[in-house]
């Protein structure tokens, strides 16, 4: 069997730089699915791409599949033949499709009959016939958003395409996709060298295309951007502000990477690092210098695509045409100081924020009454969280964000700072939208936790309210990311907040608006419970915890948590699952047998040491435990109710719960339900056993 490196490039025109990197990655996964449905032999597979080609490098393919022995069962014996022992028209047809005859047909004999049998060797396809079509097919599987068509054909494609090669080894596979004949013609670089070559070997794909001017290696070229970058900052005694989408994109903007450094004038640092950086970032793909103090400096980093004799004449382009940007910026943030945020309150009644909801005026008047109903249950100062709720939509009205949208929120930081608003409602405005993704810090003042809150629970409330509630994959509102928002803020800034009393809050301040009513509270208090599960079991937290505290559903989010934190350090003891099991024991029994008074246990119907003993136990903690639960300390709830352990396994192998006697019998089922309430009042414990 031979074996050899697989070489598949599609040349195209520029593809699009924010996909690229998905689209390579899928053209690898989807032509292995091929090559494994095929069952041919490989080693590995690795993907490149660069803005005017995909490709695909199968290292060690087999040649062609493996030989293989089948066996077809035919008809049964009984009906193959007539009753003078000729063959039936059915196994002669048979007999015929597997090229044999039905006297050359072998016997499979079981205990419920004998059937004709064909024994062959299936001979194994060659690569070069089978992969002109896993090619095909895995390009029509990419994910592409919108293709299109280029002259005359019907074909479609993401880009117009120009060349295909397919290489095994040194041997060119023939075939047509996307119109386009294989070959071993590689476009080069479109301004350095020669712009196509003829490559010999798959092997020297990638030495070839350096050869002229192309990294074709995405990971390789991304790591050469980042060195680059790097250094032409630290020259800068300076930082590049540098994140992975940013320096994706760029990666798929380029083939043969050039770092320059240019510069600004320093009169545009008037103008909000926020805007600029943004402008500089977004909108020119360039790399921002900060210095060591945060602050940003007047020079920036770009990539360039070729190697210029004269670098000096591309960075004086790129000054040029940075120059207008950050020239509206400044126009932008000096006209909008003129106005007050407080003025533009009016100018949000002609925005809709949902047609049944209302306007963007009337979100702001909700989101401060809730936020000052937020900072009131932390303490804070009301009327602080009120003004920022009232001002948090204002800024999306000025010129900055309306033609810089993600800005929103800090522009509003910085212009309620020139009106003399207060710090901590200033801060609130930039900090309302945190967290914007996922693990994205988080606001920093209890102020600025109120309005963020409100401003995604009074959303939550509102779509849930009108009947819009996420199906599937479709969440238009993002009600996930806000009520993962609300979590992540409520636990890990430790706020005492009731998601119960919140939502009600919310229900209240819309009026006659909500259409949906019905059980909306708890709706929407489930819906945000139920956000816990995906975000424990990414902190890889066992199903069987998070359920066993779903179950009791505590609606304080930091209740929740450490509730998470005890029944997790719980299961780990020695005596935890035993105390479990025990607890579904306890379950079943009391599920079949309703106890409703557990107070009235009575020592005198004890018949047995054990069910003394557990009684005493269980009031020694009992006072202990209940202080431990109102002071949310779970751990050492678990710590007292893990001394119990000998007495309940004693009480199981030594008493008799169903005794004759319904007195007796009783008053052990009032015993268990006080053990079991105990345990309850964390979590159902009974659910860990059901997941190991």
């Amino acid at each position: 069997m031979r074996y050899e490196n697989l070489l598949v490039e599609i040349g195209t025109e520029e593809l699009p730089p924010k996909a690229l990197g998905k689209l390579a990655q899928a053209f690898a996964d989807n032509l292995q699915g091929a090559l494994d449905t095929a069952e041919l032999k490989y080693t590995s597979i690795k993907w490149f791409a660069s803005p005017r080609r995909l490709a695909v490098n199968v290292i060690g393919l087999a040649e062609q599949q493996e030989d293989k022995l089948i066996e077809k069962k035919g008809p049964a014996v009984s009906v193959a033949f007539d009753e003078s022992g000729q063959a039936t028209k059915a196994a002669q047809g048979w007999a015929r499709s597997n090229g044999i005859t039905v006297e050359q047909a072998e016997r499979l004999t079981t205990d419920k009959g004998e059937w004709l049998l064909f024994k062959g060797e299936a001979k194994g396809e060659q690569v070069s016939s089978l992969l002109t079509a896993m090619i095909d097919g895995a390009l029509k599987k990419l994910p592409i958003p919108k293709a299109m068509r280029w002259g005359s054909s019907p074909i479609q494609f993401i880009r117009p395409v120009h060349t295909v090669t397919m290489l095994f080894g040194a041997d060119v596979i023939e075939g047509n996709i996307l119109g386009i004949d294989s070959d071993r013609i590689i476009n080069g670089h479109r301004f350095h060298g020669e712009k196509q070559f003829s490559l010999s070997h798959a092997d020297d794909y990638l030495a070839q295309l350096e050869a002229h001017y192309v990294l074709a290696d995405f990971s390789a070229r991304k790591d050469k951007i980042r060195h680059q970058v790097n250094a032409a900052a630290q020259k800068e005694d300076a930082v590049a502000d540098m994140n992975e989408d940013l320096l994706d994109e760029v990666t798929a903007l380029v083939e043969w990477p050039v770092a320059l450094t240019a510069s600004f004038d320093d009169s545009f640092l008037e103008v909000p690092k926020e805007a600029l950086i943004y402008t500089m970032k977004d909108d020119q793909k360039y790399f921002p210098l900060i210095d060591q103090n945060g602050q940003l400096k007047s020079r920036f980093v770009f990539v360039t695509n070729i190697e210029s004799k004269d670098p000096m004449q591309i960075i004086s382009g790129n000054e040029k045409v940075i120059r207008p940007r950050l020239a509206d910026a400044e126009f932008f943030f000096n006209t909008d100081k003129k106005t007050t945020l407080e003025s533009r309150l009016e100018s949000l009644k002609t925005v809709l924020f949902q047609k049944q909801l209302g306007t963007l005026y009337e979100k702001s008047q909700r989101i401060s009454e809730l936020a000052g109903t937020i900072a009131n249950m932390l303490s804070s100062d009301v009327s602080q969280a009120s003004r920022a709720g009232l001002l948090s939509k204002t800024d999306l009205m000025t010129n900055m964000v309306m033609e810089f949208p993600d800005v929103q929120g800090v522009m509003g930081m910085h212009y309620a700072k020139h009106d003399g608003e207060h710090d901590k409602v200033a801060l609130a405005l930039n900090e309302q939208y945190m967290p914007r993704f996922a693990g994205d810090q988080l606001p920093t003042s209890n102020i600025s936790c109120a309005v963020a809150i409100a401003d995604k629970i009074d959303t939550l409330v509102g779509i849930f309210g009108i009947g819009q509630v996420p199906k599937g994959d479709k969440d238009p509102f993002a009600l996930r990311r806000a009520a993962i928002g609300v979590l992540r803020i409520s636990v890990e800034m430790k706020l005492p907040l009731d998601l119960t009393a919140l939502v009600q809050a919310s229900i209240n301040s819309f009026g006659t608006k909500l259409t949906h009513v019905e059980d909306l509270e708890s709706q929407v208090v489930d819906f945000i419970l139920g956000r816990f599960r995906a975000w424990y079991q990414d902190q890889h937290i066992d199903i069987d915890v998070i359920q066993a505290v779903a179950a009791r559903r505590p609606t304080k989010p930091a209740d929740f948590a450490a509730r998470i934190e005890a029944v997790s350090a719980f299961k780990s003891l020695t005596s935890g699952l035993a105390l479990a099991s025990a607890n579904k024991r306890v379950a079943n029994i009391l599920t079949k047998n309703k106890v409703t008074d557990t107070n009235s246990i009575n020592p005198s119907l004890f018949e047995n040491e054990h069910e003394s003993a557990l009684a005493e136990a269980l009031g020694d903690i009992e006072e202990t435990v209940n202080a431990f639960v109102v002071d949310a300390n779970y751990q050492g709830v678990f710590t007292e109710l893990a001394t119990l352990h000998d007495k309940v396994d004693a009480f199981f192998d030594n008493v008799m719960v169903m005794a004759e006697d319904e007195n007796v019998r009783n008053n052990r089922l009032a015993l268990l339900s006080k053990l079991r309430t105990l345990f309850l009042l964390v979590a159902d414990i009974s659910i860990l056993n059901q997941q190991q």
